[in-house]
C-alpha cells in the first residue's frame, strides 16, 4: 500500500468546506480524471474515472462521517483498492484547513511506476488546489448532507 497526505487552506468556514465535500457528484468540477460520481445510497458512491487513458469504475463506502470534522471511506467493489479520510480544521471564522489522507494499492506496471514518480501525490495536490478555487469562487456550498455515519 502507498500513502499520500496533503492539505489545503481555504478561505471559507469549516461548515462551508465540509458541506461542499459531502456533494460527491460535484467532484468532477475539481478532481481531474473523475468523470462521474453517482450517490447510490447515503453511504455508497459509484465512481467513473479516467487516468492516463485507463478507465476505471468502483464503489466506495463511507465508513465514518461526522459533520464539520471528517469523512472516511473505503472501496468495496471494482479494480481500485483504497481507503482514506478527509478532515476539516477551523483556523479562523472564514478560514479552514482541509486535510486528505489516502492509502491506495497501485495496480499493474504503469500504476506502480506512476506511484514511484509521485503522480498520485501531485494529482491530489492539484485536486485540493482546484477544490480551494471552486469553493472560494462560489463563496458557498452547492448543497450539504449533515448526517452522521
Amino acid at each position: 500500500m502507498s500513502k499520500v497526505e496533503e492539505s489545503v487552506e481555504v478561505d471559507v468556514p469549516v461548515r462551508t468546506a465540509y458541506n461542499q465535500w459531502t456533494q460527491f457528484e460535484s467532484f468532477p468540477h475539481f478532481m481531474e480524471g473523475v468523470e462521474r460520481i453517482d450517490q447510490l445510497t447515503p453511504t455508497v458512491t459509484h465512481w467513473v474515472t479516467k487516468f492516463g487513458g485507463v478507465d476505471r469504475e468502483f464503489d466506495a463506502r463511507i465508513t465514518e462521517q461526522i459533520p464539520d470534522e471528517r469523512v472516511a471511506w473505503t472501496t468495496v467493489d471494482g479494480e481500485v483498492k483504497q481507503a482514506g479520510v478527509v478532515t476539516f480544521h477551523h483556523l479562523a471564522d472564514n478560514k479552514s484547513k482541509v486535510m486528505l489522507q489516502l492509502d491506495y494499492d497501485p495496480e499493474g506496471f504503469a500504476e506502480n511506476v506512476g506511484d514511484k514518480l509521485g503522480f498520485v501525490k501531485r494529482q491530489i495536490t492539484g485536486d485540493l488546489k482546484r477544490f480551494k478555487e471552486f469553493i472560494e469562487e462560489r463563496g458557498s456550498e452547492t448543497g450539504s448532507w449533515r448526517g452522521e455515519v
